[in-house]
Parts: structure tokens; C-alpha cells; sequence
């Protein structure tokens, strides 16, 4: 048995997702809350047992965002799932960094969401395609950022990750598709336009920008 919250503002929207999780057998429902503070009175009061969070962004009082921290602190086992009407990039990185596995849009048909929260339970993330698209679209303004300001073309870039990555030479070149002596040389160029002597080195100045 799957144990759900959910923390909505919305009471129409709150209602039709918790009436469609009556309709499943592996579901339940552990707490409703209308805002982050009500969600944390009622924790501060039992212990909320529960295996999948159900989150929205734009909440009266302190925002989803916000509060993710502080539930993550009650929680920190607690599968998150945003399920918001907001789509910004920013707002979508916020909350992965913050502790959310997945991001769901309001638009999201409810069978939809409901895969989603199996999928999660079981260990995976769930993505709508228009939201993944947004963060792929986003990671792709990030390398060019960093291209511009370490002076690194597209295909360093691509080398000194998978430096990050700890793949060996070859393996690099497996996954890159070029020869391992082509490997050798990019990174003498980009230890060249890094000002570093060492493959840790060119690792750590790529990191902090």
C-alpha cells in the first residue's frame, strides 16, 4: 500500500485528486493539508506516515519551494512529487535541488499522476514531457554559459564532464565516439585555456564556474 499526502490550497483540485486515489487498491491516503504551515502543525502533533508527497508551488504563507526543506527535515526518506501550474525553469531546478524527485504540471491528466506516483515508490522519477523538456532546454543554456565564461568549446565541455563523471580515457572516448588520442589532446587544450597543470585541477575550476 502506497501512503499519500497531499499539501493544496485548491480544495476542488485537492478533492479530485484524493477521490481518484480512492479508486486504487495500492493507494491511500495519509494527511490533506491546504498549506505548508497546517502540513507541519499536524506533523509537530502525530508522526504522518507516508511514502509519497504531493506538492504544490504556490501555496498561502510559505511557498512549496520553501517548505521543502522543512519537510525534508521531518522526512527525509519522503518521495516528493511537485504538482504545480508553475513551468519556469528556475522554479523546476529549485525544487530538485532542494529535494523533489519529480514535476508534475496541474495540466496532468490524474491517471497520469497516478503512474507517477507508482513510479516513484518503486525507486524512479516522473517527468511530464513539456517539463523535461524545460530542464533539458535549461541544462543546454547552462553549458552554453559556462562555455562562454571558461572559454571551452562544445566538445571540451563534453570531455571535461565526463571528467566530472570519473570515466577513464577510454571510456570517454567510447562515449564521446572519437579515438582516445583525440581525448588527450582536447584536454591539453583545456588544460591550456583553464590555466591548470592536472586533470583535479581542471575538474575543480570547471566545477566552480
Amino acid at each position: 500500500m502506497i501512503r499519500i499526502s497531499i499539501i493544496e490550497d485548491d480544495l476542488t483540485i485537492r478533492k479530485n485528486v484524493i477521490t481518484f486515489i480512492g479508486f486504487f487498491d495500492d493507494l491511500t491516503l495519509s494527511s490533506e493539508s491546504g498549506s505548508i504551515e497546517e502540513f507541519l502543525k499536524t506533523a509537530a502533533k502525530k508522526k504522518i506516515e507516508h511514502d509519497v508527497l504531493l506538492l504544490d508551488i504556490g501555496l498561502p504563507g510559505m511557498s512549496g519551494l520553501e517548505g521543502i526543506s522543512h519537510i525534508k527535515a521531518l522526512y527525509p526518506e519522503l518521495d516528493i512529487i511537485m504538482l504545480t501550474t508553475y513551468d519556469e525553469e528556475d522554479k523546476i531546478v529549485t525544487a530538485l535541488q532542494e529535494g523533489a524527485c519529480s514535476y508534475l504540471s496541474k495540466k496532468t491528466p490524474l491517471e497520469q499522476i497516478i503512474d507517477a506516483i507508482r513510479l516513484v515508490y518503486a525507486g524512479g522519477s516522473y517527468m511530464t514531457p513539456a517539463i523535461a523538456r524545460k530542464l533539458t532546454m535549461y541544462m543546454k543554456q547552462g553549458k552554453k554559459q559556462v562555455k562562454h565564461k571558461l572559454d571551452l568549446s562544445p566538445k571540451q565541455v563534453e570531455v571535461i564532464e565526463g571528467l566530472v563523471d570519473g570515466l577513464s580515457y577510454k571510456a570517454l572516448a567510447e562515449r564521446l565516439g572519437i579515438s582516445v588520442s583525440t581525448i588527450k589532446t582536447h584536454i591539453k587544450r583545456i588544460y591550456e585555456a583553464l590555466h591548470v597543470n592536472s586533470k583535479s585541477e581542471a575538474v575543480a575550476k570547471y566545477l566552480q564556474n
